[in-house]
């Protein structure tokens, strides 16, 4: 897929009915010759629309306006390119623990709760927060995390979580002003409610820090699982990460996690991680594949606001 491509499909299947500034900012880069030699220079990874955007934004550039967004990126591109290289989309949503629910609380309690990718740990608090599907509420606290669900009951009450660990290249502190602002810029700019959930569960994690290692999600797991605690249910998880990890490693991973023991939670894109048989998403938007030790159980949005169960 070309730049291009991919930020026209951006804009269509992720962007469109989110957020429409990043819609149309989306389809006028794919159609700005400019920017895109300029992105083209980059590794693949370092093109992706939601780090370009969420860098401008960071730098306190516009994205309201494409011609000024052009403008911006153009004018200050040395500036725009340095930090394309050295951040990574490391969107922590609360939200998404609303679709990672109905498998954590159907799993022996207590759990060990391990993310892969876990950038500041947001997601290992699921027992924290509390929860809205349509009518059904489960669990007290703040933020509440919304979700639409279909084709399940939801469960009734949150996990009991006995430990909690993150791995991550970079890992996030929810403590230090200048990572909660990356954060910040990496939500989606007509998002207010994901900006107040942000601070809410950013409020959580600081008042009892998970512990969060600097390593590889291959080399540095197997040692980091070996810390929970024998007498908890281990989980290892994942949600939007894999996408970031090349394919060869991102198999060696798959065959690691299996072996491990204790289970495996995986919402990650169709294309990312594949399995042979999955009924037709519910639109044409994007949807990540909620998956409990390989087996497809839900379709999932990325932001945790709505699943269709089928398992």
């Amino acid at each position: 897929m070309t730049t291009a491509e991919a930020y026209a499909e951006f804009g269509r299947r992720e962007a469109r009915g989110v957020s429409p500034t990043y819609e149309r900012l989306a389809f006028a880069v794919a159609h700005d010759d400019a920017l895109l030699a300029l992105l083209d220079r980059l590794p693949p990874g370092k093109r992706q629309p939601n780090l370009l955007f969420g860098v401008v934004r960071w730098l306190g550039g516009p994205v309201d306006d494409p011609v000024t967004f052009h403008d911006f990126v153009v004018t200050h591109w040395a500036a725009v390119e340095a930090e394309l290289l050295t951040r990574a989309t490391q969107t922590n949503e609360a939200g998404r623990c609303a679709v990672l629910l109905p498998v954590l609380a159907s799993l022996p309690q207590p759990l060990a709760l391990l993310e892969v990718g876990a950038s500041a740990g947001l997601c290992l608090y699921p027992d924290r927060y509390a929860y809205r599907y349509g009518d059904h509420q489960v669990g007290s606290g703040e933020p509440v995390l919304d979700c639409v669900a279909n084709g399940l009951v939801p469960p009734a009450r949150v996990p009991q979580v006995v430990w909690r660990a993150g791995l991550d290249l970079n890992p996030l502190d929810v403590t230090d002003p200048d990572d909660v602002s990356w954060l910040d810029a990496l939500i989606w700019p007509e998002q207010a409610h994901r900006r107040a959930r942000l601070r809410a569960a950013a409020a959580v994690a600081a008042a009892d820090p998970p512990l969060l290692v600097r390593g590889d999600l291959v080399d540095d797991l197997p040692a980091l699982a070996a810390r929970a605690p024998a007498d908890a249910t281990l989980v290892v998880f994942h949600t939007s990460v894999l996408y970031q990890v090349p394919p060869p490693r991102r198999d060696a991973f798959v065959r690691l996690v299996r072996e491990l023991p204790g289970h495996w939670v995986a919402s990650e894109g169709p294309e990312v991680l594949r399995y042979a048989e999955l009924p037709d998403p519910p639109s044409d938007a994007l949807h990540n594949v909620l998956a409990l030790d390989g087996r497809p159980v839900a379709w999932t949005r990325g932001h945790g606001q709505s699943m269709t169960w089928f398992g």
